[in-house]
C-alpha cells in the first residue's frame, strides 16, 4: 500500500528514504494550526494588530505575507520596553476550546499537524524597524536579551498548549535573520542573543517527539551547524544564496532542503519561458532530489490574478506528476 502524505513526509523528516517526493505547494503534508496570539504569517483581509500592538499588513503582490506597518515604532529606546511590552494574560484563556474548533475536522491519518513560532529577531523588528533592532543589539545586548527572555515567556506558554490541545507533530522556528548575501549578524551574535530562545522551543519540541523545521530566507548557511545541534532537520526555503550542492553532500538526506528553488529570479517570474521553466525544473530536482531529503517547492512569485501566474503553475504542477513524484521509482 502506498504511503500516505502524513507517513512519507515523516518518513523523511526521520533521515529516511521517503516513497516518493513531497511538493510544499501542490499536495499538502500538514494542516497548518492558526493562533492569533503570535504574528500573522498572512494578512489577507487587511492590517491585523498583535497582542503586543504592532500592526501587521500584507501585499497581493507577496501573496499577501504579513510584515511590520512601515513608518510605525512601537519602541524607540530598547532601555524602556519594560514600559512599553506587555505580554498578554491568558488566565481565562480557553486553549483548549481555541484548538479543538480547528482540529476537530483534521484528517490525522493522512496529513501532520504543524505550528510555528520562535520569531525572536523579527518581533525586535516589528517592536524597534529594522535598523533600531540591529542598533539595539550592538549597543545594548543586555537589554535585547532581557527583553526575548520576557517574550519567551508568552511564546513557550502559546507553544506548550499547542502541544497539549492541538498535538502538533512538527514544529517550524520561523525567523528570518538573512538577507538574499549575508546574515544580518554574526554567528556569535546569533549564539549570544537569539540562539538560546530558539533552543527553549526545539528542546521543548524533542521532549515531546515533535519534528523539527526551520523557517530562514536569505544566505543563512552560517547557522546551519547550530540548528542541527539543537535538532533541526529540516529548513526552508533554502534559497540559492547558500550553497546547496555542499550542503547536500554535507548532510546527505539527514538536513531536508524543503525549498532549493529560484524563487526570486528568472526562473521564478511569470515572465519565464516555458521551455526555460521546464529546463529549470528538470535541473533543480536532478541536483537536490538524490538520495533524498529533498520537498519539491517551485512556485512562480507575483499577484495570483495573474494569468502568466496561473500558466505557469500549470507546468509546474504537470511537472511535478510527469516527473518529480515518482522520482525514486524511476531512478
Amino acid at each position: 500500500m502506498a504511503l500516505t502524505q502524513k507517513e512519507n513526509y515523516l518518513r523523511l523528516l526521520r533521515g529516511e528514504m521517503p516513497e516518493f517526493i513531497p511538493a510544499s505547494y501542490i499536495e499538502s503534508t500538514s494542516y497548518a494550526l492558526e493562533e492569533d496570539q503570535i504574528a500573522p504569517s498572512v494578512c489577507p483581509n487587511g492590517p491585523v494588530k498583535t497582542v503586543y500592538g504592532v500592526t501587521y499588513v500584507g501585499s497581493a503582490d507577496l501573496f499577501n505575507g504579513a510584515l511590520p506597518k512601515p513608518g510605525e515604532i512601537l519602541l524607540d529606546d530598547i532601555t524602556k520596553w519594560r514600559d512599553v511590552i506587555k505580554n498578554p494574560d491568558n488566565t481565562y484563556r480557553d486553549w483548549e476550546g481555541y484548538y479543538k474548533k480547528q482540529t476537530d475536522n483534521f484528517d490525522r491519518t493522512q496529513r501532520c499537524v504543524r505550528s510555528h513560532g520562535g520569531d525572536y529577531f523579527l518581533t525586535l523588528v516589528s517592536f524597534m524597524g529594522f535598523e533600531g533592532a540591529l542598533i539595539a543589539m550592538h549597543e545594548e545586548p543586555d537589554e535585547v536579551y532581557a527583553l526575548f527572555d520576557y517574550v519567551s515567556e508568552h511564546y513557550l506558554e502559546v507553544m506548550r498548549n499547542q502541544i497539549k490541545y492541538a498535538n502538533i507533530d512538527v514544529y517550524t522556528i520561523m525567523d528570518d535573520d538573512a538577507a538574499k548575501l549575508a546574515p544580518f549578524f554574526s554567528v556569535d551574535m546569533y549564539r549570544r542573543l537569539v540562539k538560546p530562545f530558539h533552543k527553549k522551543h526545539a528542546d521543548l519540541a524533542l521532549e515531546h517527539g515533535i519534528y523539527l523545521d526551520r523557517h530562514d530566507c536569505g544566505h543563512c548557511e552560517q547557522f546551519i551547524e547550530d540548528w542541527w545541534e539543537m535538532g533541526i532537520r529540516s529548513w526552508n526555503p533554502a534559497q540559492i544564496s547558500n550553497d546547496l550542492v555542499g550542503i547536500k553532500k554535507k548532510y546527505n538526506n539527514k538536513l531536508v532542503i524543503a525549498g532549493g528553488w529560484d524563487n526570486t529570479g528568472y526562473l521564478g517570474s511569470p515572465d519565464v519561458d516555458p521551455d526555460d521553466l521546464r529546463q529549470g525544473l528538470k535541473e533543480y530536482v536532478d541536483t537536490l532530489a538524490p538520495g533524498g531529503g529533498f520537498v519539491f517547492s517551485a512556485g512562480i512569485m507575483g499577484r495570483m490574478d495573474n494569468p502568466k501566474l496561473k500558466e505557469k503553475s500549470g507546468i509546474i504542477r504537470e511537472f511535478y506528476y510527469d516527473y518529480v513524484k515518482d522520482y525514486y521509482k524511476n531512478h
